[in-house]
């Protein structure tokens, strides 16, 4: 397999971008062993890689992972006060009337699914979960969307899109898996402070790694 592309190294952080249909971590049986995490730690095993946020097993696109317990505070820090700037890309089915919005709609998992995990919309026991999003381009029955997440919720992007009658395109949960397409969704920007210079650093998907149906 072909090692994980590097968009950016430094001695605190490594911006990396996820493949579709990998996980973050490792789930908790042998057949969910492999991950984004455990194949950075073996391709580079002189340095000591660890988490700091999650995307979908199915979402593509750029993650950041921390190089010390201190970066990993740091990072930690910004992504629970909100400030780190997040931008996805996302194909939906179907043609969505609106141009824009903003989606405030609370989620909590149902505790009835598994297998894979489900999230469900759920104003009285649901977290507070808010999606803007805006439409890029319409044509041949679907939708190209620029979504910003308020907050960061799992499964956000994917259930705030299937509330509008629009899941994201390939969503092999809550749309359509499609056989040739993997869920259109896209961590595509990515904005953050330097944990210990404090410098802004943003960084973009290359268009090479912008798979998306109509990119």
């Amino acid at each position: 397999m072909p090692p994980i592309p590097i968009l950016h190294a430094d001695d605190d952080l490594l911006v990396v971008i996820k493949p579709h249909r990998l996980l973050t971590i490792p789930g908790r049986t042998p057949d969910k062993a492999d991950s984004l995490w455990t194949r950075l730690q073996s391709e580079h095993p002189q340095k000591d890689v660890r988490l700091v946020h999650r995307l979908d097993r199915d979402t593509a696109g750029l993650m950041v992972f921390a190089l010390h317990p201190a970066a990993q505070a740091n990072l930690g820090r910004q992504f629970e006060q909100r400030r780190v700037q997040k931008i996805y890309h996302a194909v939906l089915a179907g043609e969505l009337s609106t141009d824009e919005g903003r989606i405030d709609a609370p989620l909590r998992k149902d505790w009835t699914r598994n297998d894979p995990p489900v999230y469900i919309i759920d104003p009285e026991k649901g977290k507070s979960a808010i999606t803007r999003y805006q439409v890029a381009w319409r044509k041949n029955g679907l939708t190209g969307v620029h979504l910003y997440p308020e907050t960061g919720r799992s499964h956000q992007l994917r259930v705030h899109m299937e509330s509008l009658g629009h899941p994201i395109f390939g969503d092999p949960i809550y749309g359509q898996a499609h056989p040739d397409h993997p869920l259109q969704l896209c961590a595509v920007t990515l904005g953050l402070h330097q944990p210990t210079t404090g410098e802004p650093l943003q960084f973009h998907l290359p268009p090479a790694h912008q798979t998306l149906i109509g990119s």
